[in-house]
């Protein structure tokens, strides 16, 4: 990431830069297959539920061919299409949960080739796992030191806690090179246990270690009531909008998402899509355009927190690494 476009001053006359704060690989080389045939195995059930003709084998195509983007350029020429300047590349370990296509290095050296295929575009969250032991840490700490990696990734579904003291020396590398700590929170896939995903488990981490971001990767669409008093009463606790297409709730997403900007904690909110788990009934950039609308999701919040959700806050983040000793990676 080039350190002008990191420092992009917001407001003035140009219009407010956008930062996707969760985005993910779409190939069978970085998500487990059993991923992509439970999340068919789920709309084949709401679809069939429905009276809708279809079948099983026919969705698990149609999900599968949406993971054929192993070097992110079809991500990209969306991104370009949505006006989303940067994201933020989320490559969770699904190693200890499932069966993978590549090993973790091998997965590192891909993420890092899709970087490199697309300058300035991309920042990686590499996933970790605790029980890795000191070769998960060797490796997080080449992916920094080599690759540049811009955080870390947690996905406690897969069997941990993100307080887990395993991590802690994971911890430690964050807050040497100011890096931020992207936490799963909420429902995942099956067989995983969901109970390791509530954010209250993540308070520990965030009060031992106070100089470490942490962002509640979700928060904003389940346990959005804890996530947000996280945010409000933690000084190092974010959480961002992910998945914000399929929020539970009876006026509809965009109203949800109106009552949390309007709750106080806008310093704390970061935009993000978990692309590309909607592409089936939508689009990046329609996603977007919902955020660019007079009213909806925005009416009644002021242009400076705007301006926070869709990329301040993130930018901020980032930068915190290149001024604790990350400039030079």
């Amino acid at each position: 990431m080039d350190e002008a476009e990191a420092t992009v001053p917001q407001g003035s006359g140009a219009a407010p830069r956008i930062i996707d704060a969760q985005v993910n690989l779409a190939s069978e080389l970085a998500v487990p297959r059993a991923f992509i045939e439970y999340q068919a195995a789920n709309a084949y059930h709401r679809l069939s539920a429905y009276g809708h003709a279809v079948t099983l084998g026919r969705i698990t195509d149609q999900v599968a061919s949406l993971y054929q983007d192993p070097e992110a350029d079809q991500l990209v020429a969306e991104m370009d299409t949505a006006g989303v300047d940067q994201a933020f590349l989320i490559a969770p370990d699904f190693s200890y949960a499932a069966t993978c296509a590549l090993s973790p290095p091998e997965l590192a050296e891909l993420h890092h080739r899709v970087v490199r295929r697309h300058p300035g575009r991309f920042v990686v969250f590499w996933g970790v796992d605790p029980r890795a032991g000191q070769d998960g840490l060797d490796l997080f700490e080449r992916c920094v030191t080599e690759y540049g990696f811009a955080g870390m990734k947690l996905y406690p579904p897969c069997g941990y806690s993100p307080s887990d003291r395993r991590l802690y020396p994971y911890f430690e590398v964050c807050a040497h090179h100011g890096l931020p700590v992207l936490s799963h929170t909420g429902p995942g896939w099956g067989p995983l246990d969901f109970t390791w995903a509530e954010p209250l488990l993540l308070d520990t981490a965030a009060r031992d270690f106070p100089g470490v971001d942490f962002i509640l990767g979700h928060g904003g669409v389940t346990h959005v009531d804890e996530a947000a008093y996280l945010c409000a009463h933690r000084p190092n606790v974010y959480l961002d909008i992910s998945q914000f297409h399929s929020v539970l709730s009876a006026d509809g997403w965009q109203n949800h998402l109106n009552r949390l900007f309007r709750s106080g904690i806008s310093h704390k909110i970061l935009f993000g899509t978990c692309w590309p788990s909607y592409r089936q009934s939508r689009s990046l950039a329609s996603l977007v355009k919902e955020f660019d609308r007079q009213g909806g999701v925005f009416d009644g919040v002021k242009r400076s927190e705007q301006r926070l959700i869709m990329s301040g806050n993130s930018l901020r983040l980032l930068n915190r690494g290149r001024t604790q000793g990350g400039a030079d990676r």
